[in-house]
């Protein structure tokens, strides 16, 4: 299989609603938003696709989210603005706007809060758990992905 992806920034500000840490206060990131698409096979130029489709879609997406503040913004209406949410908000969006081979190939999205912290949202594999550890629940809790059922 090969993968390729590309990139686009935002610079916006947003706060966590009910989180209980220094980000319930406004605060701004430089934001870089990378989605991958995935073949199983080259086109016949040798290449998964032209990389002119998704830039042009993901710089679209963040010129909408650039220099705002992300929690008054209508796409964020009613859940959090946490980077694991602007990342499926990114890739359900794209999924709509790409060419229908691409948005079929359409791996995942990273958004990068930080040079070293990011977020991912894709396809959900078979083995991964129902929920993540920030609500105090362990895998030891509860049933995994792997073996519920």
């Amino acid at each position: 299989m090969y993968t390729v992806s590309a990139r686009a920034h935002y610079d916006s500000a947003h706060y966590l609603e009910g989180y209980d840490g220094k980000c319930s206060r406004v605060h701004g990131h430089h934001y870089v938003v990378e989605a991958a698409i995935s073949v199983r096979e080259l086109g016949e130029h040798g290449f998964a696709f032209d990389f002119v489709d998704l830039k042009r879609e993901l710089r679209a997406l963040a010129d909408e989210l650039d220099h705002h503040l992300l929690n008054e913004l209508p796409q964020f209406e009613g859940t959090s603005t946490s980077a694991e949410v602007q990342a499926k908000y990114f890739h359900d969006r794209l999924r709509e706007r790409l060419p229908p081979l691409q948005a079929a190939g359409l791996a995942w999205v990273r958004i990068w809060e930080t040079p070293t912290s990011w977020a991912q949202y894709g396809p959900v594999p078979g083995w991964a758990p129902p929920f993540g550890g920030g609500d105090g629940a362990s895998a030891a809790d509860g049933a995994t992905g792997a073996d519920a059922g």
